[in-house]
């Protein structure tokens, strides 16, 4: 019961410290992410182990969990700036007067 207690608390700080960098940036950068799921994958695996062996296969396993997951939300921030940007650019490239006709600028 102490191991899985051990473990629990392990995931539930890598989880925590995982929502702190959780910014939207469209700059194609993982490293964040991958350094998380290296280090939680490491915790991890050598708790649940208790040797070395396990922590290095854990922090391997986690970097390309952490690295996989940086990408996607890196794909993620890009759609959405670009939903933005294209919005704007619709909403800005005009006025309607109080005629209802349309200004272009």
């Amino acid at each position: 019961m102490n191991r899985l207690a051990k473990i629990a608390a392990a995931a539930a700080i890598v989880l925590g410290a995982g929502t702190i960098s959780a910014n939207a940036a469209c700059d194609g950068d993982a490293s964040t992410e991958t350094v998380l799921g290296a280090g939680s994958g490491a915790l991890v695996g050598g708790l649940a182990s208790q040797s070395i062996v396990g922590a290095a296969v854990g922090g391997v396993a986690g970097g390309l969990i952490g690295n996989t997951i940086g990408h996607s939300n890196n794909r993620a921030d890009c759609r959405r700036a670009a939903a933005r940007r294209e919005y704007r650019r619709d909403r800005d490239a005009y006025y309607i007067d109080r005629d209802g006709r349309r200004h272009y600028y």
